[in-house]
């Protein structure tokens, strides 16, 4: 009777655990946060020692099916949010220009493998010019979701991926792409947990003692996070050239402990490094000069983002143009100037061209194309602000005097972030340029797609210029400007030149 009564006790816990195993076992939603609460940390459990005794009694590939197979508890809740936020693109990077769903825009880019790991002073423009597509030995390219996957011959496990590139030459696009077909259930399901961890949005925490833990809830608070130890989790960092956090690999404390607190300095260094979570994997994004603040020992695998290769970049118009003879002529313009066609390699390049082309283009306008970078970023000032007069309707003349003032402050946030090296930067700077920061709407608003306030990804605020091309322009202007002009007249003087230059610019419907 007893053993009779034991053995049914067992059979009937037995069902409870297949139950609370089935991946159709309820999924933990927030309205079900505090009565499920208890019932997650059950499953979990039952998890972790269903795993044991599978492994114990020598059933890896059994333990390691079932992981992989069950939903982690909170999955679709990151997901789902990931999904939202990655969903759609903000042409021209800034919150207030049209969006549009990634999948209809998206054109592939040129990525390899390897790369030199010197660093190069030669400009990145200029790189980009004696860059060869048509190297000595054929070179496979490699899709973004197969970062990770380890080319035919090579044995060896990839845990951090370093991807190179210029200046919006299309990186943080390429980890878009990813976070959304992972986001989507289309590819890299092998991998539990993403956790996007933004560099710029690092910076807002360097003086902040914290655990890795705490960490995470800081940047994901809706969701419940799992046990890191159990479940297959990549971090991605993006922007390592806009970090500004030390990354003493040499001197920092050596840590192990998840739930210990330290700087966020020595977390990530930690991390790199395989100190925390040494199963973790690991994706850091940078322009090549920064590239070598990871040391090398850290790094499986090196990849170059190269943007677009010559028929990648008629894909692009092609997509971004819905009238195709438009977009044609586009094309052929493009291909007539050797320096503008090169610039083309750049995705962010691709987009103000066409912002200007079509409409010279398809207005036909009397001015002349442009066919030199410094013509094709002054039409592109000159249309941008134009759309806010044209928006607001405002009277030129009045509108113009503090328009000026603008593009002045503007072309000196320019200049004095260039000479500290930055191509992001925070209200601080805009106090120390002079900007009032309760009024930078207005210099975002002057220029749509040209200075770009935005809240990060999860924390803060920052700002930075449309490309850093487009920043060296913009400085050139204002240096130019800063040398011709006598400091008590400059104002005046450039206001007066620029309202003549909109004018005319701008047509007689405007000017009236």
């Amino acid at each position: 009777m007893l053993k009779r009564t034991v053995i049914s006790l067992i059979k009937n816990e037995l069902k409870k655990f297949k139950k609370m195993l089935s991946p159709d076992y309820p999924q933990w939603t927030e309205r079900e946060e505090e009565d499920d609460e208890g019932q997650t940390d059950v499953r979990d459990a039952v998890l972790k020692i269903t795993l044991h005794v599978l492994r114990k009694m020598n059933q890896i590939d059994l333990a390691n099916t079932l992981q992989t197979k069950l939903t982690p508890m909170g999955q679709n809740i990151l997901k789902s949010n990931l999904r939202a936020k990655f969903c759609k693109i903000h042409e021209g990077i800034s919150l207030q220009g049209k969006t549009t769903l990634l999948h209809e825009i998206y054109t592939e880019l040129y990525i390899t493998e390897g790369g030199s790991g010197e660093i190069s002073f030669q400009h990145e423009v200029r790189k980009i010019e004696t860059t060869s597509w048509t190297p000595e030995t054929p070179e496979e390219p490699i899709k973004c979701n197969d970062i990770f996957k380890a080319l035919p011959g090579q044995n060896k496990p990839i845990r951090s991926v370093l991807t190179k590139g210029v200046a919006g030459i299309g990186k943080t696009i390429v980890v878009q792409k990813f976070i959304l077909d992972w986001a989507e259930g289309k590819d890299n399901q092998n991998v539990h947990f993403i956790f996007p961890l933004p560099f710029r949005e690092l910076n807002l925490m360097k003086e902040k003692n914290i655990s890795l833990m705490e960490l995470l809830h800081q940047f994901f608070t809706e969701l419940r996070l799992p046990n890191c130890d159990d479940y297959k989790i990549m971090f991605i960092f993006d922007g390592l050239d806009e970090c500004q956090l030390p990354l003493d690999f040499q001197n920092n404390d050596i840590l192990c402990d998840i739930t210990e607190s330290a700087s966020v300095d020595v977390l990530l260094t930690n991390l790199i490094k395989g100190n925390l979570l040494p199963s973790a994997l690991l994706w850091i994004t940078s322009r090549p000069a920064a590239a070598s603040q990871i040391p090398p020992e850290c790094v499986d695998k090196v990849t170059e983002v190269r943007g677009f290769n010559d028929p990648q970049k008629d894909e692009y118009f092609r997509k971004r143009i819905s009238d195709q003879n438009l977009a044609n002529r586009i094309i052929t313009h493009m291909k007539s100037s050797r320096s503008l066609y090169i610039m083309c390699h750049i995705p962010v390049f691709c987009w103000i061209s066409a912002t200007v082309l079509e409409r010279m283009l398809s207005e036909a306008e009397s001015a002349e194309i442009p066919k030199t970078l410094t013509q094709m970023f002054t039409h592109f000032l000159i249309y941008q602000i134009k759309q806010r007069i044209q928006k607001y309707q405002e009277n030129i003349d009045i509108d113009l005097q503090q328009t000026t003032e603008n593009v002045f402050s503007l072309g000196k946030l320019a200049f004095q972030q260039l000479e500290k090296g930055n191509l992001i930067f925070y209200e601080d700077d805009l106090r120390e340029c002079g900007i009032d920061v309760r009024e930078v709407s207005v210099y975002s608003g002057l220029c749509t797609q040209i200075f770009r306030e935005e809240f990060g990804l999860y924390l803060g605020k920052v700002y930075s210029f449309v490309h850093l091309s487009f920043q060296e322009f913009l400085a050139a202007l204002f240096k130019f400007l800063s040398l011709i002009l006598k400091p008590t007249k400059h104002f005046k003087l450039f206001s007066s030149t620029m309202t003549d230059l909109l004018k005319k610019r701008s047509g007689q419907s405007l000017a009236e």
